[in-house]
Order: structure tokens, then C-alpha cells, then sequence
């Protein structure tokens, strides 16, 4: 890692921004969650009161929540141990970000590109998991540079 920017961990600066990053993605989740479940109307605790009831409402929402919170708990797991130089961990998350890209994509091109509206861009990108993918997708692209892969060599030698 001669030459490589560290901070005082000694940790490239590439590896504690994709961690950095990561975070903020998982907080901008939950964020999106929250602004989904009850902000942004018709809010999805809204619809779902409609059709199954408040009490079922509540249900779905806190095993949703549950979900989140499990999902964010593994994605912090592996977070940790990359920023200590698992390498494992690092493929992890970049595997988990391709697919949350092509998901986002995916999700988008069904919903079409032709409703350029102030709706459809709150609704369907801000409130989507296109602000997060993008965040664990710039991650993972930091975790393979050049200074990145030589601090994860030279954790794996030590």
C-alpha cells in the first residue's frame, strides 16, 4: 500500500468512503421506508388500512420494518468486516449492490420512462430504491481500486 492515501486506521481512504457511503445508503432506506409507510400520500400504511384493515395494516408494516431491520443488521455485518479487510465481505457487497442496480432497473424500466412528472419522480425514484442502489454501487466501485485491493492483499498476507 506504498503511495495509497490512508487515514489514521491506516485504511485507504477508498475503503472508509465506500464505507461511509454504505451507511448513508442504509440510512437513506430507511429514510425512504419511513416517507413511503407514512409521509408521501396516499401513504402505503394508508393503502394497505383500505384493503386489509388498520390492525393487518400495523402487522405488515412492523414485519416490513422487521425485514428492513434484518437486511440493514447483515448489510452492517459485512460492512464491518470489510473495513477490517475481509475480502469476503467485500465480494459480498459488491454482489449485493449489482443486484440491487439491475433490480432498480429493472423496476424502473417496468414503470416506463415517459412519465417525466413532478409525481412520477418523487414516487417512483426518490421513494424507490434508486438512491441507495446508486450509493452501494459508488461503494463497491471504491472497494476495487487499485489502493483498495492493496490494503484487502495486504490484510489476507498479515
Amino acid at each position: 500500500m506504498t503511495g495509497a492515501a490512508v487515514d489514521r486506521t491506516g485504511r485507504p481512504r477508498e475503503v472508509v468512503g465506500a464505507f461511509r457511503l454504505s451507511l448513508l445508503a442504509i440510512a437513506v432506506n430507511w429514510v425512504v421506508w419511513v416517507l413511503g409507510a407514512f409521509v408521501v400520500r396516499p401513504t402505503g400504511f394508508d393503502e394497505m388500512r383500505q384493503e386489509v384493515g388498520r390492525q393487518d395494516a400495523l402487522v405488515q408494516l412492523a414485519v416490513s420494518a422487521g425485514a428492513l431491520l434484518v437486511i440493514s443488521g447483515v448489510w452492517l455485518f459485512c460492512l464491518l468486516r470489510m473495513r477490517a479487510g475481509r475480502n469476503w465481505a467485500r465480494i459480498v457487497l459488491a454482489a449485493i449492490a449489482a443486484l440491487s442496480v439491475l433490480f432498480v432497473l429493472n423496476s424502473l424500466s417496468m414503470d416506463g420512462f415517459d412519465r417525466l412528472t413532478g409525481t412520477w419522480l418523487m414516487n417512483d425514484v426518490l421513494l424507490s430504491d434508486l438512491p441507495s442502489g446508486l450509493l452501494f454501487a459508488a461503494a463497491a466501485a471504491l472497494l476495487f481500486l487499485p489502493s483498495s485491493n492493496a490494503y484487502f492483499a495486504a490484510v489476507r498476507d498479515a
